[in-house]
């Protein structure tokens, strides 16, 4: 069954994961009906040396939990060797430039998964390699915690076309990253942020181009009650994110009205559901009674991130 599920797209293999708006919908969706089938097959034995003999380098600029434990168990689980490489224990902290850095790795290691600050980052890395690049996460973009994300709806909905996903907070990665899913899966997306926060204006127009394609829209405003009403899924990040703490207080008092607590969720449908990337901060971006209660998703969405990570390293690097 793995053999047959991963070559169903026969394009995945070696391709790079730098943004989702490069991958086709039909492309997403059997990467989440792949990771669907190892979730529910967990202990098969043949996906045990799916990728024996191959070697992956996890490049992170950036701390992590959810994103360093879930790659190296999904690499493990698959049966790749996992290369950690802090960056500032490399010579990349001691000046050696990107460039060279990725030629050298392409002659060691069969992928490269990168957490950076900055989304040219991981373009420079995959520009000098030769081997498949993950983005595990920039200023930019976040991909596979969409994709973790869109593999949580599915089960709570039975898909993710038509339906409404508000997400509320900082016109941030995670903000491009909803655009992006949504308009790929035909949601109806609206991101709520205080005005001057808000998206990048060409990451929305490409959204709203490639949703007029799938059936889904794109809606951007800066009032959080009209954003939730009705909606589906709710979804929010940390108001500041790693990298972005020059305007931290200012930011605060901006974004306090956007914090999403039981008043705003009953704002939503009944059956709605609550996401957050994690870490949270309770008290702050969303309350304790939210991310701790009924609705929420967010421990189901977390152990996802392995899934979807196990289902792309499976399609992209197995022979």
């Amino acid at each position: 069954m793995v053999e047959r599920v991963t070559a169903d797209l026969p394009a995945l293999k070696g391709r790079s994961v730098v943004s989702l708006m490069e991958w086709t919908p039909e492309e997403i969706r059997q990467l989440l009906k792949t990771a669907q089938w190892m979730k529910a097959n967990r202990n098969v034995v043949e996906t045990r040396n799916l990728l024996s003999g191959k070697h992956v380098a996890l490049l992170f600029e950036l701390p992590s939990t959810r994103t360093r434990v879930s790659f190296q168990v999904a690499l493990g689980s698959l049966g790749a060797e996992m290369v950690w490489m802090d960056w500032g224990s490399t010579q990349l902290g001691r000046g050696e430039s990107l460039e060279d850095t990725a030629r050298v790795l392409s002659r060691y290691v069969d992928g490269i998964v990168v957490r950076a600050k900055k989304h040219e980052t991981v373009q420079v890395l995959r520009r000098f390699t030769t081997i498949p690049v993950f983005n595990a996460l920039t200023d930019r973009a976040h991909p596979f915690q969409v994709l973790a994300d869109a593999l949580t709806i599915s089960e709570e909905f039975g898909g993710c076309s038509e339906i409404k996903l508000s997400y509320l907070g900082d016109g941030n990665n995670m903000a491009h990253s909803y655009l992006v899913i949504g308009a790929k899966l035909g949601m109806h997306v609206t991101i709520a942020t205080p005005k001057g926060y808000g998206p990048s204006p060409e990451v929305v127009k490409w959204a709203r181009a490639e949703s007029a394609m799938t059936g889904g829209s794109v809606t951007i405003t800066d009032d959080p009650e009209q954003a939730v009403f009705g909606a589906d899924v709710v979804a929010t990040d940390v108001f500041v994110s790693m990298g972005d703490e020059g305007d931290t207080d200012n930011k605060r008092i901006l974004m306090q009205k956007f914090q999403v607590n039981d008043k705003l969720m009953a704002l939503a449908k009944s059956q709605a559901i609550f996401l957050h990337c994690l870490p949270a901060h309770r008290g702050e971006e969303v309350t304790g009674s939210v991310i701790d209660g009924l609705q929420s998703k967010v421990w189901d969405q977390a152990e996802n991130r392995l899934w979807v990570q196990k289902s792309t390293l499976a399609h992209v690097l197995a022979d």
